[in-house]
């Protein structure tokens, strides 16, 4: 049957829905679907997760802590959205699987308009935390765009991570009423562990990375060397942790560093079975690290 006769059975039959309006609808939750999975979901929840858990452990009011949440979600959405909206095409030559924008499941205009949205969201709600605070994480949302647009490919490229987490502790307390600096070994183990998790998201896909032309620097020191490299950051972070407070070491401070660095260094090791065992070593040293920051409360500042 063609169009116009069907529009002449839909005219006659109002109950009857027009086969192209329902496949368009039928297309709007994977459109949708496609719109979420292209903003890097688990990275957005795990550092909003982690902002707020420190604005928490930090005595921030109710309403600053949804401020910092809120501030930290659009910026971490802007990010992820810019970041598979530019490699949308780069990832569709490269016949990656699980991308969106490039697998057609969102339009890369729709991503790219996601992403300015969102950012020009995360610009009142970051200065609605305190015009220091909001400068600095503008400052860190900023060094992330520009990862994404230039500093990926380059030897530059663990910069913005360390930046970005460095600022974490850094919005949290210039959140609070006096807005005090947050303690150098916060800003120092965040900045640590920024590299580290640079390392470890890009482990597992540094040989598809290269093939693509990208070359940041866990891709010029290949698989092996930043398999060797990540317990490096991880180990100091918890070290600066463990030893930068005043004050003797407690037992359960020396049991922490025990633990991370057996992870940090089992993490690589095991990479060779399994490609994301460094990442989830990473990942148990970071929250190791994150109890131990919550341990110590309002020590923060």
């Amino acid at each position: 049957m063609d169009a116009t006769g069907g529009a002449r059975e839909c005219a006659a039959d109002p109950g009857r829905t027009h086969p192209r309006t329902s496949t368009a609808a039928a297309r709007w939750p994977g459109r949708a679907a496609g719109l979420a999975l292209a903003c890097h979901p688990g990275p957005v929840v795990a550092v909003t997760a982690l902002a707020c858990v420190l604005a928490v452990g930090a005595g921030l009011s109710p309403v600053r802590l949804a401020l910092v949440g809120a501030a930290v979600l659009t910026g971490q959405l802007s990010v992820g959205w810019c970041n598979d909206a530019y490699d949308a095409a780069r990832d569709a030559r490269a016949g990656r699987r699980g991308k969106p924008a490039a697998d057609g499941a969102v339009s890369v205009r729709a991503v790219w308009a996601a992403a300015a949205v969102t950012l020009v969201l995360c610009v009142p709600l970051s200065l609605a935390c305190g015009l220091l605070a909001g400068t600095v994480h503008l400052a860190a949302v900023a060094a992330a765009w520009l990862y994404n647009l230039r500093l990926k490919a380059t030897a530059l490229s663990w910069l913005p991570y360390a930046a970005g987490f460095a600022a974490l502790p850094s919005l949290v307390t210039l959140s609070l009423p006096d807005a005090p600096w947050p303690r150098w070994w916060t800003v120092t183990a965040g900045a640590l562990l920024g590299c580290a998790a640079h390392l470890g998201d890009t482990l597992p896909d540094i040989e598809e990375d290269r093939a693509a032309g990208i070359r940041g620097l866990p891709h010029r020191l290949g698989s092996t060397g930043t398999r060797l490299l990540l317990p490096v950051p991880l180990l100091a972070a918890t070290a600066v942790l463990v030893l930068g407070p005043p004050g003797p070491v407690d037992a359960r401070s020396a049991a922490v560093l025990a633990l991370a660095g057996a992870a940090a260094l089992l993490g690589p090791v095991l990479g060779r079975w399994w490609h994301k065992a460094a990442l989830a070593g990473a990942v148990a040293v970071a929250a190791a690290d994150l109890a131990l920051l919550l341990a110590r409360g309002t020590a923060l500042s």
